[in-house]
């Protein structure tokens, strides 16, 4: 049978979530926590492979079986094989047409802005800090050019894999809650470190380095050199995986929780 699987994870300590011969990742202590229920060699597939230092409230995971167990088993149970930075929220029986990652019709990515002349001590792990002022209006203004299916070639990864540039952004916003400033984006699929380029050129919008007209400039460029540099990974989360109401997966609740 296959089970479907809501995983949250803090990535700082890990070199991303895939597999890797020389680094830990969390599929590896995920898998490795499978497999002490399952008693059995687990592969996992997940919804969308996040870069080294980046966190999820809502990572969708599958894996098939043969072995039966209650639902329990494969949330706390996994949960007392697993380190304190990882931690399955919920377990799911479904069927062979769900797939993690094809079954998704939509991502949704928070990137999280401390806007403060100093640091904090306390969630420097999860945020990242901008000590110069942001004006998140000029920031939110600025980012409404990427709504729709673009080439987002200016906002595309150097180690892209992706056969295509072309992404369809369902939505994308800037709010400020007090020091914090929150980007939020969701779009049908992400290319390598689009979200934290997008966010690393807004941040040039917030502080008046560049214009509001300058973010449609970059993207119509199609040209990576002319975007802002790349946002530290460290402030961004996925928080959510949309799928087709037929497979009836639990609702997100858009962590993080301190928000």
């Amino acid at each position: 049978m296959r089970i479907a699987l809501g995983v949250e994870y803090d990535g700082s300590k890990y070199y991303g979530w895939q597999r890797q011969n020389d680094f830990i990742s969390v599929q590896e202590k995920l898998e490795i926590a499978l497999e002490k229920i399952a008693l059995e060699k687990i592969v996992v597939t997940c919804a969308g492979r996040t870069d080294a230092g980046v966190h999820a409230t809502y990572q969708v995971v599958h894996f098939d079986t043969d072995v039966q167990r209650p639902n329990k088993a494969w949330t706390r149970g996994v949960c007392t094989h697993l380190p304190k930075n990882i931690s399955v929220k919920w377990a799911k029986v479904t069927t062979a047409a769900f797939h993690a990652r094809f079954s998704a019709t939509c991502r949704r990515y928070r990137y999280i802005i401390y806007n403060n002349p100093l640091r904090t001590a306390i969630l420097h792990a999860g945020i990242t800090h901008v000590y110069y002022p942001l004006d998140a209006d000029r920031m939110h203004q600025a980012a409404q050019c990427l709504v729709g299916s673009n080439d987002f070639s200016s906002f595309r990864g150097a180690n892209c894999q992706s056969n295509s540039p072309v992404r369809r952004m369902e939505e994308i916003s800037v709010t400020r809650k007090g020091d914090y400033i929150i980007v939020e984006v969701a779009a049908n699929a992400f290319l390598h470190h689009m979200v934290r380029n997008i966010v690393g050129s807004l941040i040039r919008v917030g502080t008046n380095e560049e214009t509001v007209g300058w973010m449609k400039d970059t993207l119509d460029a199609k040209d990576r050199k002319v975007a802002g540099t790349t946002a530290r990974p460290n402030g961004l989360y996925l928080v959510d995986v949309i799928y087709p109401q037929e497979f009836d997966m639990p609702i997100s609740q858009l962590g993080p929780i301190f928000l």
